[in-house]
């Protein structure tokens, strides 16, 4: 029988809709009776027991807010009777106990990555274009246009295409059938490569290296640094107009500080030299289109899934991310972990309300401390600056199900699977170790995601309830669905569909290990995840601000 609603944890005291419940409407579950006080939606949550105005309510086995007057036994949880609380946290030297789960059946599993001169195995291979200072954007922008429509990496092709059937039927005095237009007709973008061993030609456009100030210069530095020295990226092209804060020997020494044997092919032009643009471009343009026969001889072997580092990332979040997507990412995290594979969780603000557990999870007091440290400072800049965590929820959260950001982190931080926890890394730190490790991000998607790519993240798993097209310039984003509605719906950028979790159709281990064998075949570029055939490649340098 289908189940229609979910307790997650024995201790809670709210139980998850998962179909629409009517008012008056009688829910037997685990031998208790309830009756909805209002119309439950899929996703919410009502209360299983009339509580007094102050009360704690435990979703996930841990504090999640307090209500805010009385509520009723089946009543619907709302952002106006529960407001945001988690319980403090604290060092208490625990001692974590994992039973790994049993990996035996991907012993000799490889998967065919490029191997580079510095042991590190990429999933991908790409050549790489930055900008030390914004005011090389409209250049890089100039040569995207060019070096992607004429060696096969466009993708706007299908949208010139329909508008120049709207143009011709204006032009005729006629109406455009759009229903009746294919716009996924035409070739396939991967046969009209001209280089078939380069996965793309990728742009770093920001805003920054200039203007603000010489510490967001400096992180940014180090952020275009580890981009670089990225595993994904077989050469650079660095654009540089020479004046700015950002200098292009001080950034070429930031990239050999943090990695001694790089040597990739790196080619800087400065516009403030002797060239002018039009020759500037050309050639960066010759130089790049060098540097790609040669990346192009470079072909995939070989490797062990203890290569890989994988992102955890959620973002357009739900009422059943928690239950669903999350968890199958968290049972992914540990199969990766019991083989010796690097997993990274981020979005510190998200992790609000679950520090207790990391922290005990902890392999070493010296991570648990930092991890304490940062937490603390980064939520004291934001209660400085007006706001705080417990702000994080955005509209679309709290519409479907997310009331509390400790409701939203406890669900957030299943991603990570329930290994210890072998590092705590601040922004751009790369993962050296095998295992758990926790990168200091925002939880705003791109901001996060540029973080995962720039701790050497060579996969990011993105899991999503409402759907969101973000993807990562060097880094392939898998999108992962907590619901079939959303799957189908958005086909177009969804690649994993983790509802039949909640149709009760399958397991969290049976999705867990269906994603580990999507991931093998992404990293082999056996399958193009939907972000990075649509080019999605979003970068967006986090300034240490407050950003939730």
């Amino acid at each position: 029988m289908k189940k229609i609603v979910l307790k997650v944890h024995p201790r809670d005291n709210v139980i998850v809709a998962l179909r629409d419940l009517e008012k008056a409407e009688i829910i037997d579950f685990e031998g208790f009776q309830y009756e909805m006080q209002e119309k439950v939606q899929a996703k919410h949550k009502f209360y299983t027991e009339d509580l007094p105005q102050g009360s704690e309510v435990i979703m996930y086995g841990v504090l999640v807010g307090k209500v805010q007057y009385d509520v009723k036994k089946g009543g619907l949880m709302t952002t106006d009777n529960l407001h945001h609380a988690a319980d403090p946290y604290a060092y208490r030297d625990a001692e974590y106990k994992w039973t790994a789960p049993d990996v035996s059946k991907y012993a000799g599993r490889t998967f065919n990555g490029y191997h580079r001169t510095d042991g590190r195995v990429g999933t991908a291979n790409y050549w790489l274009f930055i900008p030390t200072v914004f005011c090389e954007n409209r250049n890089l922008d100039v040569i995207r246009e060019a070096m992607h429509n004429e060696l096969g990496y466009a993708v706007t092709d299908k949208y010139k295409r329909y508008t120049r059937m709207l143009k011709e039927a204006y032009e005729k005095g006629e109406q455009l059938d759009h229903d009746a237009v294919n716009l996924s007709a035409g070739t396939d973008a991967k046969a009209s490569r001209l280089f078939k061993n380069v996965d793309g030609i990728k742009f770093l456009n920001h805003q920054g290296g200039c203007g603000g100030t010489r510490q967001d210069s400096a992180i940014l530095e180090n952020l275009l640094a580890a981009y670089a020295d990225h595993p994904n990226v077989g050469g650079i092209t660095v654009l540089s107009l020479g004046c700015q804060h950002l200098q292009v020997d001080t950034f070429v020494d930031t990239i050999k500080k943090r990695n001694p044997h790089f040597d990739k092919p790196i080619h800087v032009f400065e516009q403030q030299g002797p060239m002018s643009e039009e020759e500037l471009i050309k050639h960066a343009i010759a130089s790049t289109f060098k540097g790609l026969i040669e990346i192009n001889k470079q072909e995939r072997k070989p490797a062990g899934l203890d290569t890989l580092t994988v992102g955890v990332k959620c973002g357009g979040s739900d009422g059943f991310s928690g239950i669903s997507a999350n968890p199958a990412v968290g049972y992914f995290s540990d199969l990766l972990v019991a083989l010796n594979g690097k997993i990274l969780l981020a979005e510190f603000p998200e992790l609000c309300g679950a520090e207790q557990e990391l922290i005990d999870r902890c392999e070493t007091k010296a991570s648990a401390e930092k991890f304490i440290k940062l937490m603390d400072e980064y939520s004291a800049q934001a209660i400085q600056a007006g706001s705080g965590f417990h702000m994080n929820p955005s509209p679309g959260n709290i519409r479907d199900g997310l009331i509390t950001d400790a409701i939203k982190s406890a669900g957030a931080c299943k991603k990570g699977g329930t290994a210890p926890v072998v590092d705590v890394l601040d922004y751009t730190e790369p993962a050296t170790k095998a295992g758990l490790s926790l990168v200091c991000t925002p939880g705003n998607d791109v901001e996060a995601t540029t973080g995962k790519a720039a701790s050497g993240a060579t996969l990011i798993l993105f899991t999503t309830g409402l759907g969101t097209p973000t993807g990562n310039p060097v880094c392939p984003t898998i999108k992962v669905a907590t619901n079939s509605t959303l799957a189908k719906r958005m086909a177009d950028i969804i690649d994993i569909d983790c509802g039949p979790i909640v149709e009760g159709e399958k397991t969290i281990e049976e999705m867990g290990e269906e994603i580990m064998e999507y991931c093998i075949k992404a990293a082999s570029g056996e399958l193009i995840p939907k972000a990075v055939q649509l080019n999605q490649d979003d970068f967006i340098p986090w300034k240490r601000g407050v950003s939730l």
